[in-house]
This record gives C-alpha cells, sequence and structure tokens, in this order.
C-alpha cells in the first residue's frame, strides 16, 4: 500500500512514484523486457516506461485528506 497525502500530488511525487514502478519493473522483469525489446527492435526504456505506467494500476493507494 501506498501512503499518499492528498494535498501533495505535485509534479516530484507523481515522478518518483513512477520511478519507484519503474525501477520494481526492471528488478521482475528487466531481462525479459530486454530480450524481447530486442527480438521486434523495440526501445527497451520506451517499452520499461510503458509498463512502469501498467504497473501503477496495480498499486493500492490511501490518500490521507
Amino acid at each position: 500500500m501506498i501512503y499518499l497525502n492528498y494535498s501533495n500530488l505535485n509534479e516530484e511525487t507523481q515522478t518518483q512514484l513512477l520511478k519507484n514502478s519503474k525501477e520494481e519493473i526492471q528488478e521482475r522483469f528487466g531481462d525479459d523486457i530486454r530480450n524481447y525489446a530486442e527480438k521486434h527492435n523495440i526501445d527497451f526504456e520506451r517499452m520499461l516506461d510503458e509498463e512502469a505506467q501498467r504497473n501503477l494500476y496495480s498499486y493500492d493507494f490511501v490518500f490521507n485528506i
């Protein structure tokens, strides 16, 4: 679960969440994504960013107001 302050959803917080998601995806699936990207001539970083954004939907957020 990720606890967020509702009044602090600025760009910096959003960037940090995406960065954390990207690191998680790279740890779990980095080699598989890299192999797929090389096989299909797709930019690895772009693919990693897309997967990180999808991964954010799997998080449970708790907002403190």
